[in-house]
């Protein structure tokens, strides 16, 4: 490779009222608002010193507009437009000053149809790790993952490791040895993103890392005494894959978000990737409980990077079931 990508750096979200998701990703969840106007809200967590991680957009409709790469240089930027073009995938070049903080930026559709966008330079803000007086709701602390259901992970898994780098910390095999799911990483910990078997390209959450446990406990605290408890989709609990403890919710447009602590690092480059058997009722939940139906068929649509248009879905090749669980 003649790049190199750095980590997963934002999420842009379409959403239908503005002041209703600053009421629940500000008020609740306790994201600082870097700025705001009458179209968009920027927001990032108390650790990051980048302007945003999350993008806040008024539409008609809530959808997934793109998921952000940061890379190490400028030059990363052509090289990855060499790559995509390449394999006769989209690019475009965003128009200077249309990416609020951010320098030159390109997006790009990957094999499964999931707009990505790439980039070097966000302009840099005061971090507020040490404003222990803003600390509030779940103390968001950074963006950590984006997950995504598509209709072959092997396809994408090859993808993403033979021509951009990543590599698997974990994965799940059907019984025949189908790759039903795959966590790939590019920072040292489990993942930047993951994969699972499903109608896609579809989002099915993207994630933000927390100090502690008790970080989680508070926010579902802070959310039920706001009115937001049925917001409180799943968890909170402790994953067999990642070994995080986790906590699934769903916005006022119901696109999902976890909150996630407690995973580990990935830095060895021996480091070998764990292998889950589907039907093993520990790989989502450690502790046994079954997810609801809605955590697995319910997911949001991205758009395409030129249209606009939402992107048609597949059916998965592998058939989407959940695990069996313990009793």
């Amino acid at each position: 490779m003649d790049f190199s990508i750095i980590r997963i750096a934002r999420t842009v979200l379409h959403v239908t009222n503005l002041q209703a998701s600053r009421e629940f990703y500000v008020d609740g969840l306790g994201m600082i608002e870097t700025e705001s106007d009458n179209q968009h809200i920027y927001l990032r967590g108390l650790e990051e010193h980048a302007h945003h991680s999350l993008v806040l957009k008024k539409a008609q409709k809530a959808t997934v507009e793109v998921l952000s790469y940061k890379v190490a240089k400028e030059q990363d930027l052509d090289e990855i437009e060499k790559l995509f073009a390449s394999k006769g995938l989209k690019t475009k070049w965003m128009p200077s000053g249309t990416q609020h903080a951010m320098g030159r930026t390109l997006r790009v559709h990957d094999n499964s149809g999931i707009p990505l966008e790439f980039f070097a330079e966000m302009t840099t803000v005061n971090r507020m790790l040490q404003r222990y007086d803003l600390y509030r709701g779940a103390k968001i602390q950074r963006i950590d993952h984006v997950n995504c259901a598509v209709p072959d992970v092997q396809k994408a898994y090859d993808f993403y490791v033979e021509n951009l780098g990543f590599s698997c910390s974990e994965y799940t095999e059907t019984e025949k040895g189908d790759l039903w799911a795959a966590w790939l990483y590019r920072k040292p910990t489990v993942h930047d993103h993951a994969f699972m078997s499903g109608p896609g390209p579809k989002l099915h959450h993207f994630a933000y890392s927390l100090s502690d446990r008790l970080s989680i406990l508070d926010c579902c605290d802070v959310l039920a005494s706001m009115g937001y408890a049925q917001s409180i989709e799943r968890g909170p609990g402790r994953h067999g894959l990642s070994n995080a403890f986790f906590l699934y919710l769903r916005d006022p447009d119901g696109h999902r978000i976890e909150l996630y602590t407690g995973d580990y690092l990935t830095t060895d480059p021996d480091l070998k990737p764990k292998r889950w058997d589907l039907n093993d009722p520990l790989r989502q939940t450690f502790w046994g409980h079954e997810a609801p139906d809605r955590w697995f068929n319910e997911t949001s649509s991205f758009i395409d990077i030129e249209t606009g248009e939402e992107i048609i879905y597949q059916e998965p090749l592998l058939e989407q079931r959940k695990p069996k669980i313990m009793v």
